[in-house]
């Protein structure tokens, strides 16, 4: 294993232990809604400053074939776990200021120390940047969120939560088979790698179900069944129409059944959660009960 895998692997191990720990303290799934939650809108943000805006780039050297393939390894390893877990660890717990600044600090000190380091760059961006994010929006976003999660939450706030919590399950599982078996490539030629394009349009693609999934969910049909049916028949003719399109290039025989397969299970998994957001508690458990 490379030098700077055990960097990420242990940033991403530490995460993880964390994340075990708020959930053993509270036994509430509540705690992994939020986790959820916050790597959903980790991914949108990545999509914009990241996926097409190139800011900063990963060498966790996990992936061998594709250099960025395997940076998009180092942006999970940050904005799938460790930022995400430490949000669902301050909001949890209603941790106060000085906690979100330990953390603020926490995190600008491991960029620094990947930039010194050499296994992470910068191309435009800043620590500051980064530093003002968590700081302004992410941590205290956070903690808003965690107190909505004690309410039914109908209309455009369940939707919204639906759809930030189903988004990093269906992206993570849609990339899982391009990083590693090279199952499939997008081709649009806005950028000068396959690799590129892939993770661009991928993002378009997740997001564009995302908000399909959500409106299905809503959708009130007595044959429940008929969901799976619409799913299913759209997953595989939007996948021919960018085939034709000569967009999507799969490259093993598997590859549209996966996807079709990967839609009917994220379908599933939007149904369950929907049913979470709209009922629950109204009182906040104490912090450690």
């Amino acid at each position: 294993m490379e030098f700077n895998s055990y960097w990420y692997l242990g940033l991403g191990i530490l995460s993880t232990l964390l994340l075990i720990y708020v959930y053993q303290k509270t036994k509430d799934p509540r705690s992994l809604l939020l986790f959820l939650t916050m790597v959903g809108l980790g991914y949108i943000i990545e999509t914009v400053i990241y996926n097409f805006g190139h800011s900063y780039q990963y060498y966790p050297k996990l992936i061998k074939h594709d250099s960025f393939y395997d940076s998009n390894m180092g942006a999970i390893a940050s904005n799938a776990l460790a930022l995400p877990a430490a949000a669902t660890f301050i909001a949890t717990f209603r941790k106060n200021w000085l906690w979100i600044l330990y953390f603020v600090s926490f995190f600008a000190g491991i960029e620094w120390l990947f930039l010194k380091l050499e296994i992470y760059k910068h191309n435009w961006w800043k620590i500051g940047y980064t530093t003002l994010g968590l700081l302004l929006v992410y941590f205290p976003l956070a903690k808003v969120c965690y107190r909505l999660f004690f309410q039914p939450l109908q209309g455009k706030l369940h939707s919204i939560f639906l759809y930030l919590i189903i988004s990093p399950v269906s992206a993570t599982l849609q990339f899982i088979p391009v990083m590693f078996f090279s199952s499939r490539y997008y081709e649009l030629g806005l950028f000068d790698t396959h690799s590129k394009d892939t993770t661009a349009f991928g993002a378009i693609y997740y997001l564009s179900a995302c908000l399909f999934y959500v409106w299905i969910v809503k959708q009130h049909w007595k044959l429940k069944w008929f969901k799976y049916v619409v799913t299913v028949c759209l997953t595989y003719v939007v996948n021919l129409i960018l085939k034709k399109a000569e967009i999507l290039h799969s490259q093993v025989w598997w590859d549209l059944a996966y996807y079709v397969l990967l839609s009917v299970f994220v379908l599933k998994f939007s149904l369950i959660i929907s049913k979470h957001l709209t009922g629950g508690p109204k009182k906040m458990p104490n912090p450690g009960d």
